[in-house]
């Protein structure tokens, strides 16, 4: 058969990463990539790169989807430019009614029956009229605080709470999460944000909460969060951010998940760039209270970069398997490297 042909919409640290994880992988190309910087429009994604192209066949940038994005030109469209499900609604609704299907790194896409119940129902109708799926995904939500904690639920008799923490590196992420997350700026300005609902920080908790109680069976009373600034004592700065000392290099962000009235799930997730300036590990870490008690350490964190990067690319043959419609990564076989050929995945 053909190779997989993918397209990547959003060329940043996502979308870029994903191209050259791509590249090292057999039977599968790259025939689109669409990017509004100018900076990378009308040039050889090689070139942007620094790739070389060898006897791959080119693959120019182009500002406008609707110069790369045609009906049945390819098997999967990988879109890394939004966080919430209302901005990237009207991107997938395009890629689904040219009948291709969608892998979103859009944080709220990894369980958007959540807090867009509405979007969800839409996205699933068009994608079985036109006979594709659309997946969201990434390393969290879409793994560590959600399916992980599942999996390892699989191995209880009963399950009486939930805590869960991910402490981990924001560096390898680009501007937009930097934005999110207030990397930069000053305690006033996250206060005054925070007041007006203006800084979204993580994005994810309801997703993961919500998907934990539906696939455990628990119904979830309302979902809390909180926010609190973490503030550098050191000049910080990477590729898409810089802190100077007093500003923020990222947020404290805590959820909880009422049933019964009882906070039964509860997530802790500091963030920030360059933690180990002032001396922070990473690690993602699971306690289960049931039948048996579970406690998972993983230390250092899995790496959010290369970690969502992933497992948008390894779940590609998965979502091009899967019976038309919105798909959770509750609805489809377990993530996994692809080490082999591609096409060998595809039924």
């Amino acid at each position: 058969m053909e190779k997989v042909k993918v397209i990547i919409w959003g060329f940043g640290a996502m979308g870029s990463g994903m191209a050259k994880m791509l590249l090292k992988k057999k039977g599968v190309e790259i025939v689109g990539v669409c990017d509004r910087n100018k900076n990378r429009v009308d040039k050889s994604m090689y070139e942007v790169l620094g790739i070389e192209k060898e006897d791959r066949p080119e693959v120019i940038i182009k500002k406008n989807i609707e110069d790369v994005v045609k009906e049945g030109c390819a098997d999967v469209v990988l879109l890394a430019t939004d966080s919430f499900t209302k901005n990237a609604f009207d991107k997938i609704k395009f890629c689904l009614e040219n009948k291709i299907n969608v892998i979103s790194t859009a944080e709220e896409m990894a369980y958007p029956q959540a807090q867009s119940p509405e979007l969800a129902e839409k996205m699933d109708k068009i994608a079985k009229e036109n006979g594709v799926s659309v997946l969201g995904t990434g390393i969290n939500p879409g793994f560590v605080l959600d399916y992980l904690i599942l999996a390892l639920t699989g191995t209880c008799e009963s399950v009486e709470s939930i805590k869960a923490a991910r402490i981990n590196d924001l560096s390898p992420f680009g501007r937009a999460v930097m934005e999110e997350q207030g990397v930069g700026i000053t305690e006033e300005e996250f206060e005054e944000r925070v007041e007006k609902d203006d800084l979204a920080g993580h994005v994810g908790f309801p997703e993961s909460i919500k998907m934990i109680a539906d696939g455990i069976g628990w119904e979830i009373d309302k979902i809390e969060q909180t926010k609190d600034p973490i503030v550098s004592q050191t000049y910080r700065k990477t590729q898409y951010a810089e802190v100077e000392p007093g500003n923020l290099a990222g947020i404290r962000q805590r959820g909880y998940g009422y049933v019964d009235g009882k906070v039964l799930i509860e997530m802790d997730h500091p963030q920030q760039i360059l933690p180990e300036k002032e001396g922070v590990e990473t690690g993602d870490y699971i306690t289960i209270k049931g039948i048996p008690n579970i406690n998972l350490q993983i230390k250092p964190e899995i790496p959010g970069g290369i970690g969502t990067i992933a497992m948008c690319v390894n779940m590609i043959p998965h979502v091009i398997n899967a019976k038309p419609g919105l798909k959770t990564m509750l609805d489809l076989p377990v993530p996994r490297a692809i080490m082999g050929d591609m096409r060998d995945l595809i039924e």
